[in-house]
């Protein structure tokens, strides 16, 4: 995937935006695994092998991300992609990086309103799974090697585990105790918060030459902070969102489920702490019992697909609002495809807009305090933090995939081993372990059918 490293641009103005729009055009349609999957890929990707971002910036931006509401990994693409490019290239990157998962997700869809389910799109997804599960302790590893540098760090990741695995302690809580740790300890402590230089061995231990951004570049002077920027770019999303929504009123009236989907879902996306996980039980409670734009089998057989398709968990959403438009046939009973793209479209714009309008608004704050370990020790505690949410997360995930009815599924066990085995040993790209595994699950389904 991409360039070899000694071809990577040497500036960033010499970067082209159509490089960077192949990228992520890309990214959205192999960014399988999940959050955690979507951040190890760009990581693999940006940090180690394209050397577009330093490591320590990489984190940077990722733990300003972890405690904003919405998915991390989209805002994390948003924020590489505005370093890179400004406004532009952070909405370029963010849609890209939905874009094709919105498309996939239609026409899935589609194909499961219309006809039902598949064997062999069983078969497939029941060989994603464990796959999904490997990738997601591969970045767990890849993340934790690279944050977890000393003891107090380790320490703050296994509370995190035992705190939400074990304690069923709410993400938003964690997140507030490791901050309260890295404030803590980055006045007591602050070298324990360094997480040193950006420029970490490659896979085959050779140095890694220095970034596009780097941990000396200046910050480029559209990611200065200005009180004046972000008032303006704060305006300009709640400006469109009004705008939206108040188009839809109109044409469809403020109780039409296309105005009540956008006016839910936008107020969803500023809940979504956590991640996708955290937010469901609140969608359920309204989409399923509330809204009744979905049974609760239905919500279950989302959740599958938003597993095993790429780009954010959260897009699920998308076929929350597809089931639903398509179910009330909004635009008649002749038209029930077009009903559910246009909900499903509805659904992902007032999902994802808080999304951009945090980065776009907020990005030059962060810069601004990334040379102060004070300011950033607490988002170094959160990182830590985060390497035990996503083992927590592997393990939730495996208790659904490698166990059924009180048994072990052996055949989805070996396939999770053999991709784990294939990704940490082996190095193997994303793509080509899922596509493997979606084939193994296909093989699997027709020897016991």
């Amino acid at each position: 995937m991409g360039n070899p490293i000694n071809a990577c641009p040497s500036t960033l103005s010499d970067l082209p935006f159509r490089t960077a729009l192949r990228f992520w055009l890309k990214l959205g349609f192999i960014s399988f695994g999940g959050p955690a999957g979507q951040i190890a890929m760009m990581h693999a990707e940006l940090v180690e092998r394209r050397r577009w971002i330093s490591e320590r910036r990489f984190l940077h931006a990722l733990n300003y991300c972890m405690v904003l509401p919405g998915p991390e990994a989209t805002q994390l693409a948003i924020y590489i992609g505005w370093l890179l490019h400004r406004v532009p290239g952070g909405i370029a990157a963010g849609v890209l990086f939905v874009l094709p998962s919105l498309l996939v997700l239609i026409a899935l869809s589609w194909i499961y309103m219309a006809w039902g389910h598949l064997p062999a799109i069983a078969g497939i997804m029941d060989g994603i799974k464990p796959a999904v599960v490997a990738i997601v302790l591969a970045a767990a590893w890849r993340i934790g090697s690279r944050t977890l540098r000393n003891g107090l760090l380790i320490g703050v990741a296994l509370a995190a585990f035992i705190a939400i695995d074990v304690l069923g302690v709410p993400f938003p809580l964690i997140v507030l105790g490791a901050a309260a740790v890295g404030l803590a300890g980055g006045r007591v402590w602050p070298a324990l918060f360094d997480l040193g230089s950006g420029h970490a061995a490659a896979p085959d231990g050779t140095p890694h030459p220095p970034a596009l951004i780097d941990d000396t570049t200046p910050t480029p002077a559209h990611a200065r902070f200005s009180w004046r920027r972000l008032a303006t770019i704060g305006a300009a999303g709640c400006a469109i969102g009004l705008a939206g929504w108040s188009a839809l009123a109109l044409v469809f009236g403020s109780d039409g489920e296309l105005p009540r989907m956008g006016a839910f879902f936008g107020r969803m996306a500023l809940m979504t702490f956590g991640g996708a996980y955290a937010v469901l039980p609140y969608v359920v409670q309204h989409a399923v019992e509330q809204y009744h734009w979905l049974d609760a089998g239905q919500m279950i057989d989302g959740l599958a697909l938003g597993e095993t398709t790429p780009g954010p968990l959260i897009m699920i959403v998308a076929f929350v609002g597809f089931v639903g438009g398509w179910s009330h046939a909004l635009f008649g009973p002749g038209a029930r495809f077009l009903a559910g793209a246009a909900a499903a479209a509805v659904v992902t714009f007032f999902t994802f807009l808080p999304s951009f309008v945090f980065i776009l608004a907020g990005g030059p704050l962060v810069e601004s305090t990334r040379g102060d370990v004070r300011l950033t020790a607490p988002l170094t505690a959160i990182s830590a933090a985060v390497v035990g949410v996503i083992a927590s997360l592997a393990v939730f995930f495996g208790a659904h995939v490698f166990i059924a009815h009180g048994a072990p599924r052996w055949d989805a066990i070996a396939i999770g081993a053999a991709a784990a085995v294939a990704l940490l040993r082996y190095r193997t790209g994303t793509i080509k372990t899922i596509l493997a595994c979606a084939l193994a699950g296909l093989l699997l389904s027709y020897w016991h059918g």
